[in-house]
């Protein structure tokens, strides 16, 4: 009985480590050396996450189809770092030390910001103003913009203009500010704070919610993650306001949501792959 229980520990063992040495040549980290965090972000690109870790099994919907798309583009995917204010989006941690997001959590809340968000769009305004920092939200949110007439922001946000009428790229009308990651995104959120303007975010395991009124729960960093989120809350917003009667009238696809950056390190394995 005993040697049984040894083997089988054995086994769970070797197993644990064959996944660790997967996870380690998706993301080209060796988890033996000191690794500055924001490298570590930055590799944290969902195109090369083993997509099985365990979700909540129930969706709001029940919708298999939805929780399917959800895990295949990674929106649930942490970091290794948890504050407070996002302790009551996190489902479980993974043996990796990721932390991972409450699926019910992000559905539920992308359902609230497409409501509230509904509210202020018009087509040709700038009431809703949508800026992303970081390059793979850059496309979801010209995306975003194009197909909801809002104002895209995708290259340095000008200090002043939510709050200075004496300057040129001043926005007079804007009404809410949506950003993908309080920390890329800071000048506007701290700008928007001043002239009181609510800000709606996508909000990571490691994001405080100093400054954002409505927080949506998904990975902000991963490519995948970010196209899928501007993608449901684009298509919501359109059936909030009426201009689609179903999530299958929608006529824009994931990808065309999604940005076609290729990241560095994949660039170098392909050419390397070519020779």
């Amino acid at each position: 009985m005993a040697k049984r229980k040894k083997k089988t520990v054995d086994e769970e063992t070797e197993k644990k480590e064959e996944i660790l040495e997967d996870f380690e040549d998706d993301f080209n980290i060796d988890f033996e050396d000191d690794l500055d965090l924001e490298e570590e972000l930055e590799l944290l690109d969902t195109d090369d996450i083993e997509t099985d870790i365990e979700a909540r099994e129930e969706l709001i919907d029940k919708d298999e189809e939805r929780k399917q798309l959800y895990l295949s583009c990674g929106i649930h995917i942490g970091t290794k770092l948890l504050t407070g204010d996002a302790r009551r989006f996190i489902y479980r941690q993974t043996n990796y030390g990721l932390y991972v997001i409450d699926l019910t959590k992000t559905d539920e809340r992308l359902k609230i910001a497409a409501r509230f968000l509904s509210k202020y769009i018009e087509e040709g305004s700038d009431r809703v103003i949508v800026t992303s920092v970081r390059r793979y939200g850059k496309e979801p949110v010209r995306q975003f913009c194009k197909v909801l007439g809002c104002k895209a922001i995708t290259e340095r946000f000008i200090p002043g203009s939510l709050t200075n009428p004496s300057i040129d790229p001043y926005i007079k009308d804007a009404s809410v500010v949506v950003i993908v990651d309080p920390h890329a995104d800071k000048v506007i959120l701290r700008e928007a704070k001043l002239a009181r303007i609510p800000v709606v975010s996508l909000f990571d395991t490691d994001d405080t919610l100093r400054g954002i009124d409505l927080a949506i729960p998904a990975n902000n960093r991963g490519k995948k993650a970010l196209g899928l989120a501007f993608w449901l809350l684009a298509r919501q917003i359109m059936l909030e306001v009426g201009k689609i009667s179903s999530e299958e009238e929608f006529p824009y696809t994931l990808e065309e949501f999604t940005s076609k950056i290729v990241p560095v390190y994949r660039q170098e394995q392909q050419n390397q792959a070519r020779r």
